[in-house]
C-alpha cells in the first residue's frame, strides 16, 4: 500500500481532497480544488506518531507537508475542505500493525517536533504548577513575545489582538476595532476624570482609547514586549498624563478605587478553577457602583472539558482554558455584591476579525517571513484560519459579560435600559 492510501486509511473514509506523497502515490479525486502533499519521510512520521491535528500541524509548520490550492498566510479554503473530510479515529492495534508493515516501523519512532512547539503539559511542571505566576508568565511570553513588528503586520494599525466589533459588514478592521473600544468604553459608563484598570491590556489599545477621552487608565500585561511597545505609543501620542502600561501580573496591582475594570481577552489564560479569585479581584478594585466588563472566548456549552486540544495547547495558547458563557456568568454571580446586568455574543465578529488578520498576513507575507521565519508565519496562518472556521461553525464563541459592584445595601443606580445602544 502506498503512502497516500495509508493516509486515506487513517482518515477512515473516502477523501474529497487530493493527497499525494513523495513515493509517487496519490489518493482522492484528481479534480479536487485542494490537496495535501507529503514531501518526505519526516512528514509521515509526524502524521503517524500524532494522528490528528497535532501531527498535521507538525508536518505543516516544519514544511514537510504542503497544502495546495491556497496561500500559506490564509489556508482558510484548504482547512474548510480538511474540516469536512478529516475524521481521524484512533486506529486499532491490528490496523497499526498493518500500517507499520506497509510503511516501515521506523516511522513509529517519535522525532523532535518543530521548534515552534511548546513543551507538553507534563514537562511544563518545571515552570511551576498550572496557572502559577511563573507558569502564566512563561505561557504569555511564548505566545505574545513573538515580535512586535510581526504583530503590527498581522493586526494592523490598531495593534489589537482581540475580537473586533463590526458596525456593518463592510467596515474595515480598523473601524471595527475602534468600534469595539467605543462599545466597551460606553458599557463601562466612563467619563473624563474617571479611573480605568485594564487587565491583560496587550499593547494598550483600550488604555489609549480611554486616555484620549480624559480617563486615567492603567493597563497591566505579563508580556514585556507589549508593555514596552505600549509605553512608547503612549508617549508618542502625548498621553502620559492619563495612561500607563505596566509589565506586571494583574494580581500585583496595589491601587483600588477604580471606576471601572476591563478584561479583554485575559480570561482564557486564567484557568476555570481560578475564576472565583479572578472575579473577586475585579470587584475589589472598583468602587461601589463601578462597572466590570469581561470579554473572552467561550465554548458554546458548559458541559465539556475546559482545557485546549493538542494543537492549541502546544502551538498557540499553552495552558489555555475555555468554558461556556454560562459558567463565566455563574462564577461572576457567585461573588458577593457583583451583579451581572448584561451579556452579548460576538461569535460572527471574531470570524470576521480573523478573516482580516489572515488578509493582513497574506499582504505582508514576505516581510512577516523575514521577521519570524517561515515556520512561525505558516503556524499563524494555520492557527488564524482554523480559528475562523471554529467561530463560523459555533465550535467557539466570544462573549461580553457586564457587571456592576453593588453598594452594601444592594442598591443599584444604573439606567433602566442599556445606555450604550445608539
Amino acid at each position: 500500500m502506498k503512502l497516500a492510501h495509508v493516509f486515506e486509511r487513517l482518515v477512515g473514509h473516502e477523501l474529497g481532497i487530493k493527497v499525494t506523497a513523495y513515493d509517487g502515490s496519490s489518493a482522492g479525486p484528481d479534480d479536487a480544488q485542494y490537496g495535501l502533499h507529503l514531501k518526505n519521510p519526516r512528514a509521515t512520521t509526524y502524521l503517524v506518531t500524532a494522528p490528528g491535528d497535532l501531527g498535521l500541524a507538525r508536518a505543516y509548520v516544519s514544511g514537510d507537508l504542503e497544502m495546495t490550492g491556497g496561500h500559506p498566510g490564509d489556508p482558510y479554503g484548504m482547512l474548510q475542505a480538511l474540516a469536512a473530510d478529516l475524521k481521524f479515529t484512533k486506529p486499532s492495534p491490528l490496523e497499526l500493525v498493518g500500517v507499520a508493515r506497509e510503511i516501515g516501523v521506523e516511522h513509529f519512532k517519535p522525532i523532535a517536533p518543530p521548534p515552534q512547539e511548546s513543551l507538553p503539559k507534563w514537562r511544563r511542571m518545571a515552570e511551576g504548577l498550572r496557572h502559577s505566576r511563573e507558569r502564566d508568565a512563561e505561557a504569555i511570553h511564548y505566545h505574545y513575545d513573538v515580535s512586535n513588528r510581526f504583530y503590527e503586520l498581522v493586526l494592523g494599525e490598531s495593534m489589537t489582538y482581540t475580537c473586533a466589533v463590526y458596525p456593518h459588514e463592510g467596515a474595515t478592521l480598523e473601524e471595527a476595532q475602534e468600534n469595539k473600544y467605543r462599545l466597551i468604553f460606553d458599557k463601562l459608563r466612563l467619563q473624563p476624570g474617571d479611573k480605568l484598570l485594564d487587565i491583560g491590556c496587550g499593547w494598550g489599545g483600550m488604555v489609549r482609547y480611554a486616555a484620549r477621552r480624559g480617563v486615567h487608565a492603567l493597563g497591566v500585561t505579563l508580556s514585556l514586549e507589549q508593555a514596552q511597545w505600549a509605553q512608547k505609543a503612549i508617549a508618542d501620542e502625548g498621553l502620559s498624563e492619563f495612561a500607563e502600561v505596566r509589565h506586571s501580573d494583574y494580581r500585583d496591582v496595589p491601587e483600588t478605587g477604580f471606576d471601572a475594570v476591563s478584561s479583554i481577552g485575559l480570561t482564557e489564560h486564567i484557568g476555570v478553577a481560578n475564576y472565583p479569585k479572578y472575579f473577586t479581584f475585579m470587584r475589589d478594585k472598583v468602587k461601589p457602583g463601578g462597572m466590570i466588563l469581561n470579554h473572552c472566548i467561550t465554548r458554546p456549552e458548559n458541559k465539556h472539558r475546559s482545557k485546549a486540544g493538542p494543537f492549541i495547547d502546544r502551538y498557540v495558547f499553552p495552558d489555555g482554558e475555555l468554558t461556556g458563557s454560562g459558567t463565566i456568568i455563574a462564577k461572576m454571580q457567585d461573588v458577593p455584591r457583583l451583579e451581572v446586568i448584561h451579556e452579548e455574543n460576538f461569535r460572527i465578529h471574531y470570524a470576521m476579525t480573523l478573516r482580516d488578520w489572515n488578509a493582513n498576513l497574506v499582504k505582508n507575507w514576505d516581510e512577516a517571513v523575514a521577521e519570524v521565519g517561515e515556520g512561525t508565519a505558516r503556524l499563524w496562518g494555520l492557527y488564524m484560519a482554523g480559528c475562523r472556521i471554529g467561530f463560523e461553525r459555533n465550535i467557539v464563541q466570544l462573549h461580553h459579560a457586564l457587571a456592576t459592584r453593588l453598594h452594601l445595601d444592594q442598591e443599584q443606580t444604573l439606567p433602566l435600559r442599556p445606555w450604550w445602544v445608539p
